[in-house]
């Protein structure tokens, strides 16, 4: 499980900065839009249930004032909120996001999802988005996803 979340949040180790070209995703399995907004983030600890990442803001993803983005925390409050669950398939049903503070271009960032609970195919999570120098809470998630459960070969037999 902990290597399937790994691959699926760690999308390139290539420099942070220089932008992805298109012809460069064929056969990996990403978009251009996962690879774009989740490219340096890195998994630090991986339990059932719980994710614990670290995100240097990058330039690509900060607005006019030279702040991350509210569209780019959205973002990893729904990638990484969708990490924790291990489903075949998840669709977002709802997400709720509250913008507390900025992130500063070059600030180092702490990204935290828990899995909240479930029940059948819904789960709930909550993400925290928090400056890893300070502590500074930017922005608190809760999401909401609705999954296909994976078959097993148990349930394949019916």
């Amino acid at each position: 499980m902990e290597q399937r979340i790994r691959e699926y949040l760690q999308v390139s180790d290539d420099n942070e900065e220089e932008t992805p070209r298109v012809e460069g995703f064929a056969g990996t399995g990403k978009s251009f839009y996962e690879i774009f907004s989740l490219r340096g983030i890195r998994v630090n600890r991986v339990d059932p249930g719980f994710i614990s990442c670290s995100f240097k803001v990058p330039l690509r993803l900060t607005d006019r004032e030279g702040n991350l983005a509210n569209g780019a925390i959205a973002n990893l409050v729904d990638e990484v909120g969708g990490a924790v669950v291990q489903s075949l398939m998840n669709v977002s049903v709802d997400m709720s996001i509250a913008f507390l503070s900025k992130a500063k271009l070059g600030e180092e960032l702490e990204i935290t999802s828990r899995l909240l609970g479930e029940i059948g195919s819904y789960k709930g999570t909550i993400v925290v988005v928090r400056n890893k120098i300070t502590g500074e809470i930017i922005a608190e998630g809760r999401h909401s996803l609705f999954g296909r459960q994976a078959i097993t070969a148990a349930s394949a037999d019916c």
